[in-house]
């Protein structure tokens, strides 16, 4: 069991447009959220879709290929760890997020999806 990783694989849609911040030191990182879909039937047999959102935060060469090639509503499958980080607004209040640190992706759907609104 020693072999077990923090590993998280996702294949959904692209909900916002991916927001891209270069660094001071030149590098890139990009935030978008991911939705993912769950479809099953009810107790009166009605087909039922449960939409889940990620947070999805990536560096570099990863988020320089996002910046280009990614927009809202483009599939694709990502690949990552599962982080949790807590931060304090200017007002004192203490929030928690967390994100899927993605260091693969693949482009899905069709050439011509790539900027969908």
């Amino acid at each position: 069991m020693s072999t077990l990783k923090n590993k998280v694989q996702l294949i959904g849609n692209v909900g916002n447009s991916p927001e891209i911040k270069t660094l001071e030191s030149g590098r890139k990182v990009v935030n978008f959220s991911l939705a993912t879909n769950e479809f099953y039937k009810n107790s009166e047999g009605e087909k039922v879709q449960d939409t889940q959102w990620h947070n999805i935060v990536s560096w570099g060469k990863i988020a320089e290929i996002v910046e280009k090639y990614v927009g809202k509503g483009k599939e694709v499958a990502i690949e990552g760890k599962l982080t949790s980080r807590s931060y304090e607004t200017e007002t004192g209040e203490k929030r928690y997020v967390t994100e899927v640190v993605a260091d693969e992706i693949l482009l899905l759907g069709t050439k011509d999806n790539t900027n969908a609104e």
